[in-house]
């Protein structure tokens, strides 16, 4: 194996640990990875082998990651496989992520949290009235989480708030 072979290799393996402690399968993270250093559009046929998966989990991957827009089928003439790649900007993939992460993730929590504030809100207990005070309290931290998610994701083109998460950094 190649010195670059190995980097991504490694690299690849690394994504694959990081994504599962984001909450996002291993082998998700993993074609993730793989597309998003690739030169060209790959196979499922290419990532199967690259990855040693099979093609039902290759398959159910692509499918997902699609759906979150991180990949995309590409059309090769005269070919009739399935070819993908990956968003490769940076900012955009930030910005998918944290939208899909909202919708998925902090959008439901916060309709559930909505709901237990309105039926704690008439118990009158001292324990009753501290459970919806913080509820409350979550619901508002969520919300905030929530509204900036949405100013992010939807900037993907903004050259300013990448310029600002710098400074922060």
């Amino acid at each position: 194996m190649t010195e670059l072979e190995q980097i991504k290799q490694d690299y690849v393996t690394q994504w694959g640990a990081l994504g599962s402690q984001w909450g996002i399968n291993r082998t998700m993270a993993m074609i993730h990875a793989h597309l998003l250093v690739s030169p060209t559009a790959l196979t499922t046929d290419d990532l199967m082998e690259a990855l040693s998966i099979s093609r039902g989990n290759a398959n159910t991957n692509l499918r997902e990651l699609v759906s979150w827009g991180l990949i995309r089928s590409v059309v090769m003439r005269g070919e009739r496989k399935d070819y993908y790649e990956a968003e490769k900007d940076v900012w955009k993939i930030f910005c998918i992520v944290a939208r899909e992460r909202k919708r998925r993730e902090t959008e439901p929590a916060s309709m559930v949290l909505q709901d237990c504030i309105s039926r704690s809100k008439s118990i009158k207990s001292a324990e009753g009235k501290e459970l919806h005070k913080q509820l409350t309290s979550l619901n508002e931290f969520v919300s905030l989480a929530n509204n900036i998610m949405e100013k992010v994701s939807t900037k993907g083109d903004s050259t300013i708030i990448p310029k600002i998460l710098k400074v922060l950094n």
